[in-house]
């Protein structure tokens, strides 16, 4: 009788262990799907932000050797 009993402990702690692991296993996979999300709307940002620079006219300010010396020099 105590071998059924022990057996009987074994496959319980077995199940108790499973059913963490799956708990665990879901909430992983939920955190990789967020960060997937997240990843993927950074990324469309990004192409946007690229456009949007890419598109954008050039300062009105002259660049450094096109500036007249201040009149000091």
């Amino acid at each position: 009788m105590k071998e059924l009993e022990r057996l009987q402990k074994q496959v319980e702690d077995l199940e108790i262990k499973q059913a963490f692991q799956e708990h665990t296993i879901e909430e992983l996979n939920d955190a990789v799907t967020e960060q997937q999300n997240a990843i993927m709307r950074m990324n469309t940002q990004i192409a946007f932000l690229v456009t949007k620079l890419k598109a954008m006219e050039p300062a009105n300010i002259a660049s450094m050797n096109e500036e007249t010396p201040p009149p000091h020099y």
